[in-house]
């Protein structure tokens, strides 16, 4: 009799048992694969051809490994303890996908060459990047995925964002900073711009330069970079042809600050505003056309 009872015990405990099995296990199926998927699309690239150069560019694997660590991230799952004592329990969501950036970030290489910069890139010791350069001729060499954070902007703010890096698009026009831009490099930057945009719905207000984003710090791209014909063509702001006299009330400052720029310089935020949307004079002075083109901007940011 005893065994009996002992039997009927074992074949409840392995009914029991399969109905604890893992409810989420189809959920968490499907976000393995999705996963999978996103991975592919970080770690994926295309070979383009570098033309040799004298000497040879230098390129280490630090890429490829930061890549590892990447998918090993992106990867990692299970329980977390936290400093209350309670451990997190994981169950897998089906609903997500990438991180997408929302700023593009315009520099000049202040480097002599395409391949000059793409080794400075390709160094350790370096560190800094960008997920694109264009050359002269139009050239455009890509050197991260777009969903990768490079080393671009460094110590940077725009409003309350104070990590540009985690969030935007670095791209490189190779120049000196004291020439011209091309045709062509402006016509393909134009054309990556328009992919970009698309890709991950960038406001047009998005689409900056170095030195906006760190006043005082930098001043790259230059004085003679086309702002004006890339906001005719939609990507960033101009003022207007006609500019409407600022009230007389007008705080510069405040205004400054709500365009985007870091106004703890405000000398310094003048002049990288005056860099952007004026040009002609670059200086700390605040006549009336500068006034009048802040109170521009502002409303159109305000927009």
């Amino acid at each position: 009799m005893l065994k009996k009872h002992f039997c009927y015990l074992i074949i409840a405990i392995i009914i029991t048992s399969c109905g604890t099995k893992n409810p989420y296990k189809t959920t968490e199926k499907v976000y393995d694969q999705q996963l999978k998927t996103l991975e592919n699309q970080i770690t994926s690239k295309e070979v383009q051809p570098i033309m040799p150069v004298v000497p040879p560019v230098v390129i280490d694997t630090t890429y490829a490994s930061q890549l590892g660590i990447v998918k090993d991230t992106l990867s990692k799952t299970g329980s977390t303890a936290l400093l209350n004592g309670i451990n997190t329990e994981w169950v897998g969501t089906v609903n997500f996908n990438l991180r997408k950036p929302s700023f593009v970030i315009i520099h000049h290489t202040a480097q002599d060459s395409l391949q000059q910069t793409i080794s400075t890139f390709t160094k350790t010791r370096t560190q800094v990047s960008a997920h694109y350069i264009i050359s002269e001729n139009g050239k455009v060499v890509q050197m991260l995925n777009d969903y990768l954070r490079a080393w671009h902007a460094g110590a940077s703010s725009w409003g309350k964002n104070t990590d540009l890096n985690s969030s935007s698009i670095g791209i490189e026009l190779d120049n000196n900073g004291f020439k011209p831009f091309t045709e062509a490099q402006i016509s393909s930057l134009v054309a990556l711009l328009t992919k970009l945009k698309k890709d991950y719905n960038i406001p047009t207000q998005n689409i900056l330069g170095h030195a906006d984003i760190a006043p005082g710090r930098k001043q790259d791209p230059s004085a003679l970079f086309p702002w004006k014909t890339l906001a005719e063509k939609g990507f960033g702001i101009w003022p207007d042809e006609v500019l409407e006299e600022a009230p007389f009330d007008f705080k510069i400052e405040p205004a400054l600050r709500i365009i985007g720029y870091n106004t703890k310089n405000l000398s310094a935020a003048i002049m990288a505003f005056k860099l952007h949307y004026i040009q002609t004079d670059t200086t700390v002075t605040l006549d009336r056309k500068t006034i009048d083109t802040i109170y521009s901007i502002y409303k159109k940011q305000l927009q």
